[in-house]
């Protein structure tokens, strides 16, 4: 059994054959268990699995009794933070977060969902994080544009951090400031 799903490359490098003949044999095959057997064949993070079909979860988890791996809050929002930016280094990650991540980056390598995937061209080559194959996998995506799109509204976060500037810190011009200071003098 293997613990990730197989590309047709690797099959056809494997039994010797060409990728179109194996891309057919996937296709009959995902077919066949289709109509005939409590299986399926699917397609997930760049490759093939066999797993079993929907209807059956309940009756295959009351047999295999599987631990839950549950993400807490904050690994997940270190996830979605290097799905969404990656390649980003941890001091980026801290900056969005607000945080030190370092925890929750190392709990995510180890888990298998992220990846040290370089360094950066930067002062001190800091590592460029990443997500893996297991990633895909976990989430049920093929690939990254999978992923939901993010919609980000400026509205909602100038509320939740607000606008008021702190009594004791000058206020600093607007860009629209600027513009109209120009217009005057003009």
């Amino acid at each position: 059994m293997a613990d990730s799903p197989a590309t047709p490359e690797d099959l056809a490098q494997a039994l010797e054959v060409p990728i179109f003949e194996v891309e057919e044999a996937l296709e009959k095959l995902g077919g066949r268990l289709h109509h005939t057997s409590s299986l399926q064949l699917v397609r997930i993070a760049g490759g093939y699995q066999i797993c079993t079909k929907a209807e059956y979860a309940d009756a295959v988890t009351r047999f295999l009794k599987p631990q839950k791996h549950k993400l807490s809050r904050s690994l997940m929002e270190v996830l979605a933070i290097v799905a969404y930016r990656q390649p980003v280094t941890s001091a980026e990650i801290d900056a969005i977060r607000g945080v030190d991540s370092d925890y929750g980056l190392r709990q995510l390598v180890e888990k298998r969902l992220v990846v040290d995937i370089g360094r950066k061209a930067a002062p001190g080559r800091p590592v460029l994080y990443g997500t893996t194959q297991q990633f895909l996998h976990t989430f049920n995506l093929q690939t990254l544009e999978d992923l939901p799109k993010v919609e980000f509204d400026e509205g909602i976060l100038s509320e939740a951090i607000g606008t008021n500037v702190p009594p004791d810190q000058p206020a600093l011009p607007s860009v629209h400031d600027e513009d109209t200071e120009g217009d005057e003098e003009e």
